[in-house]
């Protein structure tokens, strides 16, 4: 089985960690058991640099650094009106080797800076974008990424659209997959039966090398190619797709309503019994992943398409730790029993999936309960909302009271008030 975690973001993108390299890059990939990684902001002349003067060639559109394997990646924003309407679309792009990084460069150049930013921002709409990659390029693959955030993205509540038709135009021929985000997992997206014939991708999007894998594919791969890896995420060789890697939907920072300034998380129907505005100072809620999907589902909860592939949902395992530790994720005390899982057990893949209890359970038994709960889907998460990352709690004591002092607390104000 072959992991791979093919969007990510390197320190020259705003909000990513400043010390991210290739080393640094390839040695977490290693402790976590991922074996493909995207490089990440190709566009940037200062990281395409790092990554020409790094990388060796390992197969066809495959490259290698110290052991671990990468393909060419960039996530570009794209901001433009359509129907008197501001559309804010993020969208991933891969490309097959350096010669042809060269040419979308140069073509992105007569549109705009690169030196500013790892993912840059374009004037242009999405149907520009594929038909000017496909002109330069049919081996080039863009995939819209994580499709149900609320401001930037091809269905996001705040800046998108209702189809990926009504997106892309005559150009939507060329995009067969879609990243889903932390916000949703498939099983949300199955209910839009105009996404059946598109696969349903997860990547970290990760701004640091701490936060890879957290979502991620499985393929049936033993050595990777550029093509290969694309055959099996369409169905050419969709047999070859085993399943994703997802966070619980809700651990996303956009799954609920809500309004981070007043600390007011709402689930849909709250939200809409309060017409979508914050209960505390009455401006309008941020609309959530949960809520959108239910505008645009035709379909029940619970259907599951034709050949769809499978998924798992998994919390990381230092979000896990720090959960049962009642800490944070970054503390001290967790990284120490991180580390020591990782050494005793292998990469955190296999802790969370594979390693038994007993094994477990010699470093923490407190912890290995927890994981065995994880994989069962046991552990509840707090919802996140407007930004805010959701919150996975182990006892239902802290679930209530996170909860209540969420969007409880806000909405009694509101009633009392009015």
């Amino acid at each position: 089985m072959l992991v791979a975690d093919m969007h990510l973001h390197s320190s020259h993108s705003r909000a990513t960690a400043r010390d991210i390299s290739l080393q640094r890059l390839a040695d977490t990939a290693k402790a976590k058991g991922i074996d493909v990684l995207g490089t990440g902001d190709f566009t940037h002349p200062l990281w395409l640099k790092e990554l020409k003067q790094g990388l060796s060639e390992h197969a066809d559109g495959i490259y290698d650094y110290d052991g671990t394997k990468f393909i060419l990646q960039v996530e570009v924003s794209l901001i433009y009106s359509q129907d008197k309407k501001t559309r804010r679309i993020h969208n991933i792009i891969y490309a097959p080797d350096f010669e042809t990084v060269g040419q979308i460069n140069a073509w992105l150049r007569t549109k705009g800076r690169l030196d500013y930013d790892g993912r840059p921002i374009f004037g242009f709409s999405c149907p520009e974008l594929v038909e000017n990659l496909m002109n330069i390029s049919k081996d080039i693959v863009i995939i819209p990424a994580h499709v149900w955030t609320p401001w930037y993205s091809l269905f996001g509540s705040m800046s998108g659209f209702d189809s990926v038709e009504e997106c892309f135009g005559d150009q939507a021929k060329h995009i067969f997959a879609l990243e889903t985000g932390l916000s949703s997992d498939p099983a949300m997206n199955w209910r839009l039966s105009q996404l059946d014939d598109f696969a349903l991708v997860s990547f970290s999007d990760a701004h640091s090398p701490g936060k890879l894998g957290r979502e991620c594919i499985a393929l049936d791969l033993q050595k990777p190619t550029y093509d290969s890896l694309f055959d099996a995420i369409r169905k050419k060789d969709r047999e070859k797709f085993l399943f994703t890697i997802e966070v619980p939907p809700h651990f996303g920072k956009y799954h609920y309503d809500g309004h981070r300034n007043c600390n007011v998380s709402m689930h849909p129907k709250e939200a809409l019994a309060n017409k979508n505005l914050c209960p505390r100072c009455l401006k309008q809620l941020t609309i959530g992943v949960e809520h959108r999907v239910e505008q645009l589902a035709d379909r029940e909860e619970g259907f599951v398409p034709a050949g769809a592939v499978p998924f798992k949902k998994i919390i990381p395992l230092d979000e896990l730790i720090a959960a049962a530790m009642k800490t944070e994720a970054y503390s001290r005390k967790v990284r120490d029993i991180y580390d020591s899982l990782i050494r005793q057990h292998g990469p955190e893949m296999k802790v969370l999936l594979e390693t038994t209890h007993d094994e477990l359970a010699r470093i923490n038994e407190g912890i290995a309960d927890a994981i065995m709960r994880n994989r069962a889907g046991e552990i509840n998460v707090v919802a996140g909302y407007d930004g805010v990352y959701g919150k996975p709690v182990i006892d239902e004591g802290e679930v209530r009271s996170v909860s209540f002092q969420r969007t409880q607390k806000g909405l009694g104000e509101f009633l009392k008030n009015n």
